[in-house]
């Protein structure tokens, strides 16, 4: 079923991904959250809805992630903002497109309307996190914390069971790529899905998210019992159903 595939974009570097190829369908784009890969439930789950309904279909591990290539802590927002676009590009063509974005895969996905405006057909976000590095870290970070950052250029940051190594240079990256102080003015369907449990990021992104977009067909799904994953059977559900909805409802 997973069958991944690799793409070089650079002599020595390769990114790893999974599709399902359809010349002149729509496809389903998904992106990752931070430190995230393909092989999860997420990305296997609109595979094989999109195999299904016969929609094309890229998920994709950006620089330092998963099996791709790169140091995870050489990377940034820009970096796997463009690596998505170079994927699209490769893979999707001029295939028109829905984005589905996980946690900080929402935050990429906001980088990708400057390129692809005319080929976006819809946006889902999924606990969405834009601006995440400077709102959700740096600036609740104690002084002990951005000190270490600033002095060493990384900290280990601990967050339930995971271990984040944050870099200096990856705090000043996603300063330069704000996105919630910007207007997008496509008449779109924008879901947003957050779980009321998520103790990672709170559901004023998701909303944040929703005011970006003017005149979108605007919807936010605060499912009771998620958590900021939203993985399980229940929550996939109610995605899947959605997402049946805003495919039926493009023109």
């Amino acid at each position: 079923m997973k069958k991944f595939k690799y793409l070089k974009f650079s002599k020595t570097l390769k990114l790893r991904y999974i599709d399902n190829y359809f010349e002149k369908k729509l496809y389903l784009i998904f992106l990752p959250g931070f430190m995230s890969d393909i092989e999860g439930r997420k990305p296997q789950f609109f595979k094989r809805y999109a195999i299904k309904n016969k929609l094309g279909f890229l998920a994709l591990e950006y620089f330092g992630h998963g099996k791709s290539s790169g140091e995870f802590t050489k990377g940034n927002i820009s970096i796997w903002s463009s690596n998505v676009k170079f994927l699209i590009k490769k893979i999707v063509k001029k295939n028109n497109f829905i984005l589905i974005g996980s946690s900080m895969g929402a935050w990429i996905a906001l980088n990708q309307f400057k390129y692809f405006k005319k080929q976006i057909k819809g946006f889902i976000g999924i606990g969405s996190a834009p601006e995440f590095l400077t709102r959700l870290m740096w600036n609740k970070f104690p002084k002990k914390i951005k000190n270490e950052i600033t002095n060493k250029g990384i900290s280990l940051i601990k967050n339930g069971q995971y271990k984040y190594p944050i870099t200096l240079q990856l705090i000043k990256d996603g300063k330069k790529n704000k996105v919630l102080s910007k207007k997008i003015l496509l008449k779109i369907s924008v879901t947003m899905f957050h779980g009321k449990k998520d103790e990672v990021v709170p559901v004023s992104f998701s909303r944040k998210v929703l005011a970006i977009f003017k005149n979108a067909k605007k919807k936010l799904f605060i499912i009771k019992k998620g958590d900021h994953s939203l993985s399980d059977n229940k929550s996939l559900k109610i995605m899947k159903n959605q997402l049946t909805k805003i495919i039926k409802n493009i023109p």
